[in-house]
């Protein structure tokens, strides 16, 4: 398992106070005008957008944002040439097939994100690299005047996401972490019921994410061409310690500490963000965790992990999950009164038997709701907080990085909420 380091890598806070060139030891070359501006959008309201990471994931959600009608993709970035090339041809092409909503300048490619940071036309970014450059992305972007959606996990560590929260707080910046089912209007239909009292003082929750994968969870497909020639792994790894050149620690980042947080950052991120929405967000008080790996050696991170997350509203998360076995937790919260449960995708609340008659059995559907992306866009043009915004994302991401650190040291981990930090 092995325990986790006295200080996180950085000297992780000094990279993050300095951004990537405290690290790659290259000046940012960024007009003072640009960075930090209050960025306003087109006169066209179109909203002029860039990709940094388009790998898999990256790539997918970018092709979301393309069949925007108000969306302008200009420019893809990624360390891996064939990444960003391949990237660029699916932009280039959907813009040739497809009228962009107005005057199209073409798409420019990047191998180094703060190239594309540099624009002053670009007004926001969708960041989904690995899990460890989230921090120093995100906080470079928002002090860019970038409006930012970041692929979830928000940051690998909490104290990153207590950094990310600071700089979108004080420049105003609208910030999405891309749990997308915080926007599914189910959760906030939860929400509005608690608060109301359908379920009496909430006690304990369940949730999880669970997948049968046979081969093992995140070995993903290897390019047997990628390279150094092709590939600026220094760039890569930016803030996690140098290693020499490791196609499987770059294709299958997931399975390794220096870059992730396995199951709980990759879908602890997912079930908790929802969570959240329903029960609001808090930070936690009290973090424990359990599991191993069970079925698949070939990894640093656990295959089955399960956490306790204790709250100061005096209420109990468990998440379970095992990447060897898909029967996992239905999803449920239980209150004095009753227990909510989501069904068919509907709210279902059945009381407890001492309160039977009292309070009838309750379904609610959702109501419409606009998709993840589309709050996101709809929230720069406002500029109200999204569903998943910045301070939803930090406590979340509390919660879950404190996960990993009690995992990895073997000991329950208590967090002070009002002073946001770890006790001892």
């Amino acid at each position: 398992m092995g325990a986790m380091p006295d200080r996180h890598p950085i000297s992780r806070r000094a990279f993050l106070k300095g951004g990537a060139a405290f690290l790659l030891g290259a000046p940012y070359i960024i007009p003072s005008k640009v960075w930090g501006a209050k960025k306003r959008i087109s006169p066209s309201n179109r909203i002029v957008m860039g990709t940094i990471g388009v790998g898999g994931q990256g790539t997918g959600d970018m092709e979301n944002f393309l069949w925007s009608d108000t969306v302008q993709m200009v420019a893809v970035c990624d360390v891996d040439r064939k990444h960003r090339e391949d990237a660029q041809k699916k932009v280039e092409k959907h813009y040739s097939e497809n009228k962009p909503g107005g005057p199209w300048k073409g798409c420019a490619s990047y191998n180094d994100f703060r190239e594309l940071l540099a624009r002053d036309d670009i007004d926001a970014v969708l960041i989904a690299t690995p899990d460890h450059w989230h921090a120093s992305i995100s906080i470079d972007a928002c002090e860019a005047g970038k409006d930012v959606y970041c692929e979830k996990p928000m940051t690998l560590y909490w104290e990153e996401a207590k950094q990310v929260a600071e700089v979108v707080r004080r420049t105003g910046r609208v910030f999405q972490v891309g749990v997308q089912s915080t926007s599914d209007d189910v959760w906030w239909q939860a929400n509005r019921l608690i608060r109301e009292g359908a379920i009496g003082k909430v006690l304990w929750s369940q949730s999880g994410y669970c997948r049968n994968s046979r081969g093992g969870e995140w070995n993903w497909g290897l390019d047997e061409n990628c390279s150094p020639q092709n590939l600026d792994w220094d760039l890569w790894l930016g803030p996690a310690p140098k290693r020499p050149f490791d196609k499987e620690r770059f294709f299958r980042f997931r399975k390794y500490w220096d870059y992730s947080g396995g199951i709980a950052t990759d879908l602890f991120f997912h079930a908790l963000g929802h969570m959240a929405i329903a029960l609001g967000p808090e930070f936690p008080r009290r973090v424990s965790a359990s599991g191993g790996i069970y079925s698949f050696p070939d990894r640093e991170v656990p295959d089955t992990f399960h956490s306790v997350i204790d709250y100061p509203s005096n209420h109990t998360v468990i998440l379970a999950s095992s990447m060897a076995n898909r029967q996992g937790l239905p999803e449920v919260i239980r209150g004095h009164e009753a227990t909510m449960t989501f069904e068919g995708g509907q709210v279902v609340i059945r009381p407890e038997d001492e309160y039977q008659g009292e309070r009838p059995e309750v379904r609610v559907s959702p109501q419409p709701r606009a998709d993840h992306t589309i709050n996101w866009l709809d929230c720069i043009r406002s500029r109200e907080k999204p569903d998943c915004d910045a301070e939803t994302g930090y406590r979340v991401a509390v919660a879950i990085s404190l996960g990993v650190k009690a995992y990895r040291e073997q000991k329950v981990i208590e967090f002070d909420p009002e002073k946001e930090e770890v006790v001892g």
